[in-house]
This record gives structure tokens, sequence and C-alpha cells, in this order.
């Protein structure tokens, strides 16, 4: 019998842990975990609370749109259009299912495949071809944040519109920061001593919040437009005839979309772009698939929370490969040895890393990594390098996996394994980097 107690605790924990994921990420600018963990966790919900209709809460996660709209000093202004999120899919079968509904519904309709860009939302709003209005997200459903002057010094957004306007014309797509820029911004913030930015898209977010617009214009934000929300006075029966009009007005959309009619060219695109990532100048983080026809959108309609007429496909969690060259082994002041890989540089996630923590001998045995391995790097909650596993096939004559010495690599004293633990440390009370040490300093062996 299943236990409906533990269903619904489990239920109500990952509510809890949604939540406060969604303030970190929205709100906050500053998330602890990957896209790919958060996604994982909203499916399992949505799993659950499908399974079991009888805990529906209008106050989930799978619900709402998340974030909080309030912020200290800004500005509140109610949406005219919901900013709604899109419905994630993660296999091609959840690709495939979507094409086949619509065509089972619409004669011969069109998708339009475009990139998803990694940054934070925005609309903006036109009153007879001028720009009255630019407002984030915020809860998606009635209010975002008012951040029109700092749009106004973001170079790709058009000022005024000149030539057949229409009287009310609104927009919606993403602000986000190239890899260039976001490198220059940690760049400048580490020489003034200040905290760096975790990755691209955190760095725009707290950018475009910033309530000095000099600090917006120094940073260098971009956008693409990706949705035409409102228009009155002119009309548009498809998506890539809205993106056309935006062309000759000099809006800047989303690049390089493809136009396709079955699953399998949707599918194609979906892995072209996925092809594409490393070579674009910003990160993406999926495709969208959208439907091209405005009346067909219209028909579909919304739930609460989603579109019905367009998904986001995600890709899977970025890993590079990249060479072991060295493994370096710190004491800490606990007397605790740390062995750390330095690799070959590689990019993820918006940023260059080469070193990552090996945490001890199990771990190292476990991998059978040794200096000279071929490695697969990701990134844990987009922040932290991690190796996930060792390229056997691509190990080099006589490499064998590591093994952290019998002696201190600072004072040579011998080091011995904590029983029933896998933390190896040095004993010595005079070992300067270790437990006898008033220093704070961590010594560094390179072997």
């Amino acid at each position: 019998m299943v236990d409906k107690t533990e269903i619904k605790n489990r239920i109500e924990a990952l509510r809890s842990e949604l939540e406060y994921h969604n303030k970190l990420y929205y709100d906050n600018d500053a998330p602890e975990i990957s896209d790919y963990e958060y996604d994982m966790m909203l499916e399992e919900l949505k799993k659950l609370e499908a399974e079991n209709p009888e805990f529906y809460d209008p106050q989930s996660p799978t619900v709402h749109v998340g974030g909080d709209a309030k912020r200290e000093a800004g500005v509140l202004v109610r949406h005219n259009v919901p900013m709604l999120s899109l419905e994630d899919v993660f296999s091609k079968e959840d690709v495939v299912n979507f094409v086949s509904e619509v065509r089972s519904q619409f004669k011969d309709p069109e998708f339009v495949v475009e990139y998803k860009i990694d940054g934070l939302s925005m609309s903006l709003r036109y009153e007879k071809g001028n720009l009255v209005l630019a407002e984030t997200r915020g809860d998606g459903i009635e209010f975002g944040e008012d951040v029109t002057a700092n749009a106004r010094v973001i170079p790709d957004i058009v000022q005024h519109l000149s030539g057949d306007v229409p009287d009310y014309f609104e927009i919606r797509g993403e602000v986000y920061m190239t890899k260039e820029n976001f490198e220059k911004t940690n760049a400048a913030a580490e020489a003034a001593g200040k905290p760096v930015f975790q990755n691209p898209r955190n760095c725009a977010a707290g950018t475009l919040r910033q309530l000095d617009s000099r600090i917006v214009a120094e940073r260098g934000l971009n956008m693409f437009i990706f949705n035409l929300q409102q228009v009155k006075g002119l009309t548009f029966e498809t998506h890539t005839a809205a993106y056309d009009y935006m062309h000759e007005k000099g809006i800047r959309t989303i690049e390089n979309y493809r136009v396709c009619h079955t699953a399998d060219e949707v599918w194609e695109a979906i892995c072209a772009i996925g092809d594409e990532r490393e070579n674009l100048a910003y990160d993406i983080d999926g495709a969208v698939v959208k439907i091209n026809s405005f009346a067909m959108r219209e028909t579909l309609g919304n739930t609460a929370k989603v579109p019905r007429w367009a998904v986001a496909y995600k890709y899977p969690p970025e890993e590079k490969e990249a060479v072991i060259t060295d493994i370096e082994l710190s004491v800490g002041r606990t007397g605790r040895v740390n062995p750390t890989a330095v690799f070959t540089p590689v990019r993820l996630c918006g940023t260059t890393v080469s070193r990552a923590t090996l945490h001890n001998q199990d771990f190292i045995d476990k991998l059978d990594i040794g200096i000279g391995d071929t490695v697969k790097v990701f990134k844990s909650g987009e922040i932290i390098p991690k190796i996930r596993s060792v390229v056997h096939e691509k190990r080099p004559a006589g490499v064998s996996a590591f093994k952290i010495p019998d002696r201190c690599p600072v004072c040579g004293a011998a080091l011995v394994r904590e029983a029933d633990t896998a933390d190896i440390r040095c004993p010595s009370a005079s070992c300067p980097a270790g437990a006898g040490a008033c220093s704070r300093l961590s010594f560094i062996a390179r072997l």
C-alpha cells in the first residue's frame, strides 16, 4: 500500500526547496544549483502532483512563475501582458510529442526553432514609436520592475521607431552579457578587490538591476528580442513576419532561427543549435520551439504558468575533456592533505577553469585518475568545477592512479590516515601548515 504521508512530505519538501532556489535565482541573482538540478527537482514534483491530485496547491512552484517582483529601492509596474516561463522538455521523445500534438490539431503548422539565450527576460513598451518603459519579468503574472533608465544605455535597444509605427508595440527579449564582457567585468572587479560573478547570466542580472545606469553602460549588456507581446495599429499573422518588421526598424532579434514543418526537422534544428553553442559569443542553455502562427497560438492559449504553443528543450549539463597536467597537495590548518587536479584550461558555463578538487585518496582510486590522464570536467551548480570520469582509452603508456605520498609535502613527517575516514593528515605539531601553526597560510607542494 502506498504511504500517502510519505508522498505528501516529499511533495512539501520539494516545494520548499524549489521556492528557496527560485528566490536565489530570480531575486538574488545568486543560484546555488545548476539549471539541470533545478529542472530535475521540478520534474519530480510535477510527476508526484499529477499522481496525487489531492495534494494540489495553487501556490506550488509547478503552478506559479518563480520570483518575487519586490526589491528594495525598485519601482514596480504592472504587466500589460504576463511574462510567462516556458515548459521545459529534456528528450527527443518530448519534442516529438509536442510537435505531433500540434500537428494533430492544425493543418500544416510551422514551427520556429531558436536559441534559448542564458540571460534574464525584459519587455519593452513603445507608444507611437517611442520607448516609454522597460520592465523585468518580476513575478511573471502581475508585476515587474521598471528598469527603463538602464535599458536606455544598452546599445541594442532602439529608443525611437521611425516610419510606419503602431500606436502601441510591446516586445519581449533576453538581456545577456557576452563572454568577452563577462571576463572584462570580472577582471576589473578582481583588480579592485571586489567579489567576482560566477557566470555571465548572474552578472547580467545583477548589472540590469543596478541603480546607477553608468555601471550598466560600463559593463556592457546586450539584448535579443524573441517575442511580440502586444501590438495596436498593425497586424502580423506570424512570429517571423513580426521579426521581419522588427528587422526593418533596426530591432535586434534572435539570430539564426529555423522554420520547420516536421518533428524530424525540428529535432535536426535543435541538434544543429547544440553544435553551435561553443562558437557563440554568448551562452545559451537550450533551444526554444514555438508555433509560428499567432492565430494558432491564440487557439491553444496558456496555462497559469506556461504557453501551450511553445516548449524549451534543455541541453544536458555541459562537460569538456581536459588533460591532467599536475596534482597539487595542500596541507590545511587541521593537517588534512587536500589533493587538487590541475588540467588544461577548458570553458564551462561561461568561465574558464583549470583546477578541481580530488577530495581524498579514495576518490582518486575510485576514478583511477593519474597525471597525464584525459578526464571529463563539468560544473556542479554551474559554479564548482568537478571531474566526472577518466577517459581510459586515451591514457598514455605508463600512467597509473596517483598515490598521496607517505610523507607530508611540507614538513616531511609521516602521514597517517584517520580510522573510519578517508582523510589523510600530517600529525606533526611542528608542521608549519598543520595543527600546530598559528599562520592561516596553506602550503602547496607540487609533485
